[in-house]
């Protein structure tokens, strides 16, 4: 059955195509993402939810959406998406941060120039026919120092622009390194720096608990006197009253607003006063950014829904569509070894140790760890996926750590999870051979090689002569009937296990016969979901 996704916002006709021709059953109705009772009604048929910014993606709304696998935004902000409702549902979140970068970067330099010349002031005074010349007095771009707080995709192509109007340009980033700086041609500097050094100040940073408010009344009046103020980003990164009140003091000399604490913005301390060049969220608004967006959020879905492929998640790892296909039983193998640890594991897990060894320590290990951690959770909470899967390990305090090492044995790559109690360390490793299929190759230490079935038998006893036959012949005469049966042991006499591929469902009688036998610890019944 093909794919379902509706549209619930304006998008060109181009990319409702590109669902179609990637064979995604598409509903386009641009007016329903303002009708959210009746988005309510519908929401559950599909499978995929594409939108802008009318419609209003609430946990009401997700609760609804039974069958959504992934919402695609067409644009960067996600605000209108309750995204932990979302990841605690397994739903991935998409957004298109790359195609409106360029639009948005270029209003932020329009504005500057507009903020540094009056244009707007001026335009409203000459076409009442003033002719107010005296009155408009502006100051040069040129060798002025910019500071543009956030050097991210945004960010750095405001860099980029101004270094071309011969600007100096300070930067502050967290995550900008010196190398990448120098490579940018921009001084990296500490907030407090760039205040102090920045004739201009332009904001291309995310809303976030440690953004919220990066300009308040403390910060501006750290501010170099004069100093213009762009923001394009989010509002709510500037305190607007503080700002206005900056402005009327005479220690800012302007500023040129985008994008407003409360949107629509109906009113704003900003308004009215001199010198502050107002637009109504404008950054992404031309003709080439709204196409570009809509076009790369219709193939992100598709290619999520079609083939697998994940790029640009807000709350999941990206997997590329060339990746899909070499990463994919490799994700079946990490599923089934945290299923199998879930089940045979009874103690609240306090550690989880994930090692790759060889190919798999070069693949997306955050998808692969995704996977491990969903079938860990499975057992207790059916619905888990590798969206949500992280996010309950995160609540729950469990305490997770990756290694990754070249090749150590004669596996070209394998995976290996280790988890811990109170009491006890559990571990199991697993490969892919070439069929594509998983295989076990080592659990508790103790060397095997078994296929892995959707019903299995987990079987832990000492080791001595005669438990071969036992349990073969007590499956046997309850009409099991075993695909695989592997054993391993740590030494003779010692621990032992055995691990078998039945054909069905092994009921709890068979199991308490099993376990009737005095060497016998453990007969634990697996399931997994194997293709």
């Amino acid at each position: 059955m093909a794919p379902r996704v509706l549209v619930s916002d304006e998008l060109s006709e181009t990319a409702v195509q590109i669902f179609r021709d990637r064979g995604v059953e598409v509903d386009f109705e641009p007016q329903l993402g303002k009708d959210k009772d009746r988005l309510l009604e519908v929401i559950g048929k599909y499978d995929g939810l594409a939108i802008r910014s009318a419609t209003k993606v609430t946990e009401k709304i997700i609760e609804g959406a039974t069958n959504l696998k992934v919402v695609g935004r067409a644009g960067i902000g996600v605000d209108n998406v309750d995204i932990p409702a979302a990841s605690r549902r397994g739903i991935i979140v998409m957004n298109t941060p790359f195609g409106n970068s360029i639009t948005t970067a270029e209003h932020a330099i329009a504005l500057m120039f507009a903020v540094a010349r009056q244009l707007p002031a001026a335009d409203t005074s000459t076409q009442a026919g003033k002719w107010e010349k005296s009155k408009f007095m502006g100051v040069e771009i040129t060798g002025k120092t910019l500071g543009v707080i956030g050097a991210g995709n945004i960010g750095s192509i405001v860099c980029a622009r101004a270094i071309g109007l011969k600007m100096h340009v300070v930067a502050y980033d967290p995550f900008l390194s010196k190398e990448r700086a120098e490579e940018m041609g921009v001084t990296k500097v500490e907030l407090e720096e760039l205040f102090a050094r920045a004739d201009f100040i332009t904001l291309h940073v995310p809303m976030t608990d440690k953004t919220r408010g990066i300009l308040n009344k403390e910060a501006l009046a750290k501010t170099k006197p004069g100093v213009r103020i762009i923001n394009c980003a989010r509002g709510g990164l500037v305190d607007e009253a503080a700002l206005a009140e900056a402005i009327k003091s005479g220690h800012v000399a302007g500023a040129a607003f985008d994008v407003f604490e409360v949107e629509p913005a109906k009113e704003s301390p900003l308004f009215g006063l001199p010198n502050v060049v107002c637009t109504p969220h404008l950054g992404a608004s031309t003709t080439e950014a709204q196409e570009n967006v809509a076009l790369q959020v219709a193939e992100q879905m598709a290619d999520y829904l079609v083939n697998g492929a994940v790029s640009n998640a807000i709350n999941m790892p990206s997997i590329t569509a060339e990746e899909a296909p070499i990463l994919k039983p490799f994700i079946r193998l990490a599923d089934v070894l945290g299923a199998f640890v879930g089940q045979v594991t009874e103690e609240p897990i306090k550690e989880i140790e994930i090692l790759y060894d060889g190919i798999t320590a070069n693949m997306n290990t955050r998808a692969l760890t995704s996977a491990v951690l969903a079938g860990l959770i499975r057992p207790q909470v059916a619905d888990v996926n590798m969206v949500s899967a992280p996010i309950m390990i995160k609540e729950k305090g469990i305490v997770l750590s990756e290694v990754k090492r070249d090749k150590t044995g004669v596996f070209d790559g394998y995976i290996k999870l280790t988890v811990t109690t109170e009491s006890m360390t559990r571990s199991v490793a697993g490969t892919v051979f070439s069929d594509g299929k998983p295989r076990f190759i080592q659990i508790k230490g103790i060397n095997l090689d078994a296929d892995v079935g959707s019903h299995m038998i987990y079987i832990t006893n000492t080791d001595v002569p005669g438990m071969i036959g036992f349990i073969g012949t007590t499956l046997g005469a309850a009409g099991v009937n075993i695909a695989n049966f592997q054993l391993g042991r740590d030494k003779q006499g010692g621990d032992a296990i055995a691990l078998l591929y039945v054909d069905g469902k092994v009921d709890d009688a068979v199991l308490a016969e099993l376990t009737a036998n005095q060497a016998i610890r453990q007969a634990k019944p697996l399931t997994f979901n194997i293709d």
